[in-house]
């Protein structure tokens, strides 16, 4: 059983998409082991978007996640990482596949309304940032 991150981002909340989105990975079969909702701290932005520290799109990627509560959950399933990040669909919404998360409710690149972790070592350090507690 593997486990992935996945976080609900702001647009996504503001737009009251959480029950929808949600329903999406359990109706695909992954049991949510833990979930919260938080408005983020630039800290906890920070630690989790670390590998994009020197590009020019930081400070804009950080003012986004944490401008409004996020909706974090630990997905587990057979093979969660690759499973979710195709449910998710493409990070640019006009290339995401038909039916993805992404294709029907993100605005944007940028206003994607869903992360996942792309490996089991960022799914590991991202749910350590975001659940200290387990």
């Amino acid at each position: 059983m593997e486990r992935t991150l996945i976080i609900i981002k702001p647009d996504a909340m503001e737009r009251k998409l959480m029950g929808k989105i949600i329903s999406i990975y359990e109706q695909e079969g992954f049991h949510i082991s833990a979930i919260k909702i938080l408005k983020p701290s630039a800290e906890i932005a920070k630690s989790h978007y670390y590998e994009h520290k020197n590009k020019s799109f930081f400070k804009a990627l950080i003012d986004y996640i944490t401008r409004g509560e996020v909706c974090v959950l630990i997905a587990e399933g057979v093979n969660a990482i690759e499973l979710v990040r195709k449910i998710n669909g493409a990070t640019d919404p006009v290339e995401a596949e038909p039916c993805s998360i992404r294709s029907r409710y993100a605005l944007s690149k940028t206003e994607n309304s869903v992360h996942s972790s792309d490996s089991l070592k960022s799914a590991e350090y991202e749910i350590s940032i975001w659940f200290p507690e387990l």
